[in-house]
């Protein structure tokens, strides 16, 4: 139970929607109670203040904050080459995403663009780490709704996907893959060959995960219905990602605002209208189906080429030619010291995440760090749909509502 004395602001917001009760009457005759920070079901430390009348939940406040991460202020005092690890920081079930989108944000900033190999790979790694992100999702989703064997298979899985990250960059969680201008290193035809190995088995298990779940009564019964977010109201509260496909909104950055080549590609838009958290699971079941389209195209088409653009003034030299050429020992002291100097002004550029739209505003002031940085964070944005969703539900839907939504509150309190 919550001290009134101590949280009467939240208790207000609780009680807003209701003008003619009390703060002493609903203590009196309803409950509110708190869901977290420290509860496995809020996937994270995702407080909920709920008020519940018997366990009916009448009304909800998520509260953020708690991870203390201070990310947009920290990048102030960073280059843009340094603050690249943070980002794989931010939504840590699909870290190479997190790379690309802001590899792409910077390159905008400066007016580059990297060469097709790197785009091809950019792509490649961005839909494996689609498929790494909602195999944790569906896992730990059905986990919460009581479908233990889920969560092990999705993450037997993952860690062939892993496998293939420790080739590609040497770490198998936080890869710190991207550079400005291109990649770290090449996506070789090992890393080829393991990743068409993995989609030739992955299309079978993909069919083991359907067979599990979609036949299994509970499962179905605690999803069906709960949790319902109507097309508008997934608009009016900035929701993206598979959250918004769900309600019946196609929209989807890499067809809406096409960036790297996902014009050239062959995929569709999974929608579903129902706005449930069963149509949540759906789109992503689907989409990962989609990913694995989208990388046999990649891996068939990936040109030759240069995996990082030859511009030493904006972009690192390769470690070859600093060990050899003075001007690229100068240029990559630059850099390194200093940073890349962008023309002043703001620019704003977003990808297609797997949890909906991940994008970087900068305000550049000519100097080698960002005068502002602001992440438009997919996890932050979906989780104020969360009362809308929550009220009215028992407090049992709670935890399937937060695991369909798939927030991660390392990109929420950013």
């Amino acid at each position: 139970m919550i001290d009134v004395h101590n949280d009467e602001k939240l208790l207000k917001v609780l009680l807003k929607d209701d003008p003619d009760i009390t703060i002493e009457d609903a203590l009196d005759n309803e409950m509110v109670i708190n869901m977290g920070p420290q509860h496995p079901a809020t996937h994270g430390v995702l407080r909920l203040v709920l008020r519940l009348d018997g366990e009916t939940v009448v009304n909800t406040v998520p509260e953020l904050g708690y991870l203390h991460r201070g990310y947009e202020k920290m990048a102030e005092a960073m280059s843009f080459n340094e603050f690249i690890p943070h980002t794989d920081r931010l939504d840590y079930t699909s870290t190479m995403s997190n790379n690309v989108a802001y590899a792409l944000a910077v390159e905008k900033l400066l007016g580059i663009e990297a060469p097709k190999r790197a785009q091809y790979i950019r792509m490649i790694i961005a839909e494996i780490s689609r498929i790494m992100g909602h195999l944790v999702a569906i896992g730990t989703f059905a986990m919460d709704v009581g479908a233990v064997t889920m969560v092990l298979w999705t993450f037997r899985e993952r860690e062939k996907i892993q496998n293939i990250y420790d080739r590609v960059a040497g770490a198998r969680f936080t890869t710190s893959y991207t550079r400005i201008g291109g990649l770290a290193s090449d996506f070789d035809d090992v890393a080829v060959k393991m990743t068409k190995e993995f989609l030739d088995e992955f299309d079978h298990t993909m069919d083991d995960f359907e067979k599990l779940l979609n036949t299994n009564k509970i499962f179905i019964g605690r999803l069906e219905g709960i949790g319902v977010l109507t097309k508008e109201d997934a608009i009016a509260f900035g929701v993206t990602g598979p959250n918004l496909r769900a309600s019946g909104v196609q929209y989807d950055i890499r067809r809406a605002n096409p960036y790297l080549y996902y014009s050239d590609m062959d995929f569709d838009v999974p929608v579903f209208t129902e706005g449930d958290c069963l149509a949540r699971y759906f789109v992503r079941v689907d989409e990962v189906r989609e990913s694995i389209k989208i990388l046999r195209q990649l891996l068939d088409k990936i040109p030759q080429g240069e995996i990082i653009a030859n511009l030493p003034k904006k972009v690192l030299p390769h470690k070859a030619e600093i060990y050899s050429r003075m001007e690229e020992l100068i240029h990559d002291f630059m850099i390194v010291n200093f940073g890349v100097n962008p023309p002043v002004g703001d620019t704003y550029f977003s990808v297609e995440n797997p949890k909906g739209e991940l994008g970087f505003y900068f305000v550049s002031n000519g100097s080698g760090h960002p005068w502002k940085l602001k992440i438009r964070s997919p996890s932050f944005c979906n989780l104020q749909a969360l009362p809308k969703m929550c009220n009215g539900q028992m407090i049992s839907d709670v935890i399937a509502i937060i695991g369909s939504i798939d927030p991660v509150m390392g990109e929420a309190d950013k």
